[in-house]
């Protein structure tokens, strides 16, 4: 499956245009990485667990939108955008989200 960006493939028609797909990936935050960070947060510097999290849930995202643009018969996922945010879950804790939305298309 071609997984693009763009709007387009060099060298390929799209023959058609079967819907935009989406896929969502979330993971709860953990106490200790929310610790670690905290540090990270008061002394600056990067933080590579949640860096971590994040490229993995990118990673998952996009395996599932593939997924889900394999049931529609696409051969691609074209205009790919992915999106991060949290959703507050109380006072004191965040569940991360991870986004992925495409169109699925049947390429020549």
């Amino acid at each position: 499956m071609i997984v693009t960006t763009t709007d387009i493939v060099q060298g390929q028609e799209v023959q058609s245009y079967l819907g935009i797909v989406t896929a969502e990936v979330v993971y709860g935050t953990n106490a200790l990485r929310d610790f670690f960070a905290g540090i990270r947060d008061v002394i600056g510097g990067r933080t590579g667990s949640y860096e971590q999290v994040f490229e993995k849930g990118q990673k998952e995202a996009i395996q599932e939108l593939e997924k889900r643009a394999s049931r529609l018969g696409a051969n691609g996922i074209i205009g790919v955008a992915l999106d991060t945010g949290t959703i507050n879950v109380d006072e004191k804790g965040v569940l991360l989200l991870i986004t992925a939305t495409g169109t699925a298309v049947k390429l020549r």
